[in-house]
């Protein structure tokens, strides 16, 4: 057979080039710092792109457990008051004030179409800032009378420490009583796809974000004494009725609910056909109180414990 028929697969070459010796320094150099730079060498938490990942996802749930645990446990924080409601009331003060505006911006241009609309929308906030200023004034009495038990500069630990979701409206108007009051406060933040500031009556030291709303509602739930829901929207409706249901099912530690505001919860939720249809029992409207007293709330509060 010919030679030229015949079909190499490959090059073969057994002669093996001779490296020398500061060559071969050089290439151990090069790997060490390929090995160095590798993302597996990283140390584990501190390589953002393993924390992130989907397989992490546990350990930032625990992460996200425990920091908050951690703060609360160094400044003594032993119970809380839990308080939610509208993010969108504002305080009286800042409502007159818009409606004073909006009503001398409407007079120049009655015609304007916007002007009107921002009169009714004023007119709207000045009614619901009721709210606002009795999510105000209750926080503002529990803690005033904690602080006399408890004062700071003792260093001790905190018992019925007003506790909010950390963002503007009902929360603001919160943690603001607390502050007013010269007690400690906390805001649960929760980073949202828009922007939520947390207030600026929270205590920094106790100013916590969260990534995951089950861990966050855990901790509202922890150290809770009671929980008062103030006129909100779904996420209020969300979180009391969360509440109820742990109180209902035995899930959770038993406390005082308190509904602030009889108008609003009575045309929001007609409770007596609940029972009517069969769907809760009679006994389960003892689980909550309602009333339009911030002192009344904090009496029943107190009540409850004794």
């Amino acid at each position: 057979m010919p030679i030229d028929n015949i079909r190499v697969p490959f090059d073969e070459n057994f002669e093996s080039p001779v490296i020398l010796a500061d060559q071969q320094e050089e290439n151990t150099d090069n790997n060490v710092q390929t090995l160095l730079n590798s993302p597996s060498y990283s140390l584990a938490f501190l390589d953002h792109d393993f924390i992130r990942s989907d397989y992490a996802r546990s350990i930032r749930l625990q992460l996200e457990m425990e920091k908050p645990e951690w703060f609360m446990r160094q400044y003594g924080i032993r119970s809380t008051v839990i308080v939610f409601g509208s993010a969108r009331f504002i305080s009286q003060k800042k409502a007159a004030r818009l409606l004073t505006e909006a009503e001398e911006r409407f007079a120049a241009q009655p015609d304007n179409t916007e002007f009107r609309h921002a009169v009714k929308t004023a007119q709207l906030h000045l009614e619901t800032s009721v709210y606002y200023e009795l999510a105000r004034e209750f926080a503002k009495i529990v803690s005033e009378e904690n602080m006399k038990q408890s004062p700071i500069e003792n260093g001790g630990t905190f018992d019925y420490v007003i506790c909010t979701g950390g963002g503007p409206g009902i929360m603001e108007a919160a943690n603001r009583g607390a502050h007013e009051a010269g007690a400690p406060t906390i805001g649960l933040n929760i980073k949202l796809p828009y922007e939520q500031r947390p207030n600026p009556y929270i205590s920094p030291q106790l100013c916590f974000q969260f990534h995951y709303f089950n861990v966050r509602k855990l901790h509202f739930m922890l150290r809770a004494k009671a929980l008062v829901a103030c006129p909100g929207g779904f996420g209020t409706f969300d979180e009391l009725f969360e509440a109820l249901t742990l109180r209902q099912t035995e899930r959770m530690q038993q406390i005082p609910i308190i509904l602030l505001g009889i108008d609003f919860w009575k045309n929001c939720v007609n409770f007596n056909y609940l029972v009517e249809t069969g769907v809760i029992n009679r006994d389960d409207l003892e689980l909550f109180h309602l009333t339009d007293s911030p002192q009344e709330a904090w009496n029943t509060i107190k009540a409850f414990y004794r």
